[in-house]
């Protein structure tokens, strides 16, 4: 099993930069925590020093960042350096204890789980796969944390589906491209593992006659993001598509529970949404990813591998998403953070 970082590291590195059906590019501005409040890196940095004294932070609906404390004497070690703590009930460690839990015995395909720091809860995602005797052991599993997993029903299948921001094909699928990136030889772009088979050749065109370049490397299952090398003269701009205009992307972060984020793909378009996890697993049928932002942002096969930001941020490849297709109040969607297929490939954007 893949180790899942902190939801507080995180927060920090977006402030210190300034499905479930598989599915992609974006953009609308995030969401800012008024000057009176603690910042995200504020909010991170006091957090770490805590450890598993917090139970997690986020950005409340009006963008202050909460931190949650498990005892009044850290609530006053919180206050005492500007920022704004909430005392819940479960720790760290028993938030810990619900996921392993559902790690050893509900790891099936069509579920997913993430912490939801708001509730100080897991949330156990359930697809309408989940029946008869699997949902009667998702349901025990969840039972056995003692109300720290809360169970959440959607319609919908988990699926790596591919067909389709900006459309690109290899001989076997279509999908979105993430994010241009270049590193100090070469000029490459993101999307999302699953979409690549191999050494493949990427195109344009739906006639696979104008050639973009030529996967390099994939991390899927386990993670899911992918890297082409642009042949000579072909890499674009750095920016993504924004419905009919663009966004320029200037930097990389983390996003953070309760951030406003958009993603964008060839499918469904421009759509945004509220981050609700960061530390989300989803259970396909290929194998487990570990470590998505988990949003309520709607989206349909085709999306894959497109542009999750806020901002000039970029902060995640779309991975898959639960919900049936746009508009959907009940969506989920699974992105990949963009973090760490950046320092896998020493990578920037531009």
């Amino acid at each position: 099993m893949k180790s899942t970082m902190s939801s507080f590291r995180r927060v920090g590195a977006v402030a210190a930069a300034g499905a479930l059906v598989a599915s992609g590019l974006l953009g609308a501005p995030t969401q800012a925590a008024p000057a009176a409040s603690a910042s995200p890196e504020t909010a991170t940095n006091l957090a770490e020093r805590l450890g598993d004294r917090t139970a997690g932070i986020y950005a409340d609906h009006n963008g202050t960042m909460i931190i949650t404390v498990t005892d009044e004497e850290t609530a006053r070690q919180v206050r005492a350096e500007g920022a704004t703590p909430k005392l819940v009930t479960r720790s760290a460690a028993q938030l810990r204890a619900a996921t392993a839990e559902l790690q050893q015995s509900a790891s099936i395909p069509g579920t997913a789980w993430w912490t939801d720091p708001t509730t100080n809860q897991v949330i156990l995602s359930i697809d309408s796969t989940i029946t008869g005797d699997k949902l009667t052991q998702v349901k025990a599993a969840a039972a056995r944390t003692n109300g720290a997993v809360r169970i959440e029903a959607h319609n919908g299948t988990l699926s790596t589906d591919v067909i389709g921001g900006e459309k690109i094909w290899n001989q076997k699928y279509r999908c979105s491209l993430g994010f241009n990136v270049k590193d100090d030889n070469d000029y490459y772009f993101l999307t999302a593992g699953h979409c690549i088979t191999g050494t493949e050749n990427w195109y344009a065109d739906s006639s696979r006659t104008d050639l973009m370049g030529a996967a390099i490397h994939k991390s899927w299952p386990g993670d899911d993001y992918g890297i082409v090398r642009y042949e000579e003269g072909k890499h674009g701009y750095g920016h993504v598509k924004v419905d009919d205009s663009w966004r320029d992307i200037t930097a990389r972060g983390y996003a953070w529970v309760g951030q406003d984020v958009t993603r964008t793909g060839s499918t469904t378009g421009t759509h945004s949404g509220t981050v609700l996890a960061v530390d989300g697993t989803a259970n396909y049928p290929e194998g487990p990813v570990y470590d998505l932002i988990v949003t309520d942002i709607c989206s349909a096969s085709g999306d894959s591998g497109g542009a999750v930001f806020a901002d000039n941020f970029a902060l995640g490849i779309h991975s898959g998403g639960l919900g049936g297709g746009c508009p959907n109040d009940n969506a989920r969607g699974f992105h990949q953070s963009v973090v760490e297929a950046l320092d896998a490939y020493d990578a920037w954007v531009y």
